[in-house]
């Protein structure tokens, strides 16, 4: 019973909530509203257009790092508990990213010019 009020009054806030919204904005947008909100001057050239294609490869090798020590970090503290077989599935797992960083340097991932 409890929980089918919840949902009634979470539904109908809702609802309401968009109705208010709809209600409360002009019906044209106004220029104020359409600039972007850093720092209100007109763009002069798409966002997407500054960034080289490079830039998305140093991304991936960066995020590749970055996991491996979102998975070393509590890897360091039971290794202890755990023993050998969870040094070698570390070394295992260093491996098959050490792969990942060859490949991404045959690619040409970190040439920057």
């Amino acid at each position: 019973m409890v929980g089918l009020v919840a949902t009634i009054v979470v539904i109908a806030l809702g609802t309401l909530t968009v109705i208010a919204a709809h209600r409360l904005l002009a019906a044209a947008p106004q220029p104020v509203f359409v600039l972007p909100l850093a720092s209100g001057r007109v763009p002069v050239q798409h966002a997407l257009s500054r960034y080289h294609a490079r830039w998305y490869a140093a991304s991936v090798v960066f995020l590749a790092f970055d996991v491996e020590m979102l998975f070393m970090y509590p890897w360091a503290v039971v290794v202890a508990d755990l023993g050998a077989g969870a040094v070698v599935e570390m070394f295992v797992f260093l491996g098959v990213l050490l792969a990942a960083v060859a490949w991404a340097k045959r690619e040409g991932a970190f040439r920057w010019a």
